[in-house]
C-alpha cells in the first residue's frame, strides 16, 4: 500500500513510524486553506510576488557591497536564482492564459546596515519562502506546476541552509530547520512581508536585475 501525502496530513497513513508521525503532528501543518486560491494561476501569482521581493532583496543587498569573498559568490548565485524564478513564473503565468502581477515597490528599511542585518534579513526571507511554498503546494491541481514548484522549494530551502551557515548558526534550528519543513499560511507570509511593502497596491514596472 502507497501512502500519499493527503494519508498523513489526514492522519490515514498505514506504515508511517510511530515516532514521524508524531513529529509531523507537532508541525501543526499551518497550510495555507483551500479559499486562498481559486485556481493555480493564484498560487503561481502569490510565489511571484515572493520571489519579486526576494530578487529586488538580493539586488539592492549585493549592491551595497556588505560581503566579500565567498558570501559574496554565494549571494550573488542565490540573487540570480531568485531572478530566475521571477522569469520562470512569469513565464508559465503567460503560457496558462493568465496575467502576472506587478513587481511591487519596496523599501528593506535597515537591512543593509551592516552585513549582519543583511544575511539575518535573508535567513528570515528565504525560510518564509519555504514555507510559503509548502503552505500553497497542496492547492496546485495542475501536477507539472507542482513538480515545478517543488523544484523551486527545494532550492529556496538550501538557500535558506547557505545563509544560516554563512551567519554562524547551529544546525538544526538555523542551518535547516527540522526533522519536517512546515507550512505558512498565505496570511501569515503576506503579514510577514508587508513591513517591505511601501504600498501594496503600488507596483513598478520591472525589477532591474
Amino acid at each position: 500500500m502507497t501512502d500519499t501525502t493527503a494519508d498523513l496530513i489526514h492522519g490515514n497513513a498505514s506504515a508511517v513510524p510511530a515516532g514521524v508521525a508524531i513529529g509531523a503532528l507537532n508541525n501543526g501543518f499551518h497550510l495555507a486553506s483551500a479559499k486562498d486560491f481559486n485556481s493555480d494561476i493564484e498560487v503561481l501569482n502569490y510565489a511571484l510576488t515572493l520571489e519579486y521581493l526576494e530578487a529586488e532583496f538580493y539586488r539592492q543587498g549585493n549592491k551595497a557591497n556588505l560581503v566579500t569573498g565567498k558570501e559574496k559568490q554565494y549571494l550573488m548565485q542565490i540573487g540570480a536564482d531568485e531572478a530566475s524564478h521571477v522569469a520562470t513564473l512569469t513565464a508559465t503565468i503567460q503560457k496558462l492564459g493568465g496575467t502576472p502581477v506587478g513587481a511591487p515597490a519596496v523599501d528593506y528599511g535597515g537591512a543593509f546596515d551592516s552585513r549582519k542585518s543583511y544575511l539575518t534579513t535573508a535567513h528570515i526571507f528565504e525560510n518564509k519562502g519555504v514555507g510559503a511554498y509548502l503552505g500553497a503546494a497542496g492547492f496546485i491541481k495542475n501536477k507539472m506546476i507542482l513538480q515545478a514548484a517543488a523544484g523551486i522549494f527545494g532550492v529556496e530551502a538550501r538557500h535558506a541552509a547557505v545563509v544560516g551557515n554563512l551567519l554562524g548558526l547551529k544546525a538544526e534550528g538555523g542551518v535547516y530547520m527540522g526533522s519536517f519543513e512546515k507550512g505558512a499560511s498565505k496570511s501569515n507570509v503576506l503579514a510577514a512581508v508587508a513591513p517591505f511593502l511601501v504600498n501594496p497596491d503600488k507596483v513598478v514596472a520591472a525589477i532591474t536585475y
